[in-house]
């Protein structure tokens, strides 16, 4: 008897056709030919698992199809999809907090990201959420939320300022 060997090659590519219409919707036509118009790829975890768990939500906030990878999608659909949740997901990444207003809340902060300097304001201690692996996700009260992919690699008056909120 031989020991099987664990199957590494990738799982074939879903057959879906994904297009942008010429007012920017996306519309998905499945295997059996079953077209739905201005879908909208929605991540299950999009901090956790980026890359597991994509589900296409209809106009009715249904969903069309679920895809476990995004891997399985055909090139041309992982390009469209990916575009499309970078516009949704804006999500900047603070490198350095130049300072804050205050060590009570609500505090303005003045932050350098990777999409350049800005400003928010940070209404409650709450808005910040610990995730995995030492990150965290601000909420300032604009509703744009901003990510520290590691808090112990900020430079250490950024790590001392964020200490003051955690």
């Amino acid at each position: 008897m031989t020991a099987r060997q664990p199957d590494t090659a990738a799982p074939p590519a879903l057959d879906i056709a994904l297009e942008r219409t010429p007012f920017g919707r996306l519309d998905l036509t499945l295997a059996d030919g079953t077209r739905h118009a201005g879908v909208v790829p929605v991540r299950a975890f999009p901090l956790a698992a980026p890359d597991e768990g994509l589900s296409f939500v209809g106009p009715a906030g249904h969903e069309v199809l679920w895809v476990a990878r995004l891997a399985r999608l055909p090139a041309p659909a992982r390009a469209l999809v990916e575009q499309e949740l970078a516009l949704r997901e804006f999500m900047p990444t603070i490198t350095r907090i130049a300072g804050v207003s205050g060590f009570s809340t609500p505090s303005t902060w003045r932050v350098e990201t990777d999409r350049g300097p800005t400003e928010f304001v940070l209404k409650a201690e709450e808005d910040i959420r610990r995730l995995p692996q030492g990150r965290l996700l601000i909420a300032g009260a604009q509703g744009v939320h901003y990510l520290i992919a590691d808090a112990r690699a900020l430079d250490r008056p950024s790590r001392k300022l964020l200490g003051r909120f955690l």
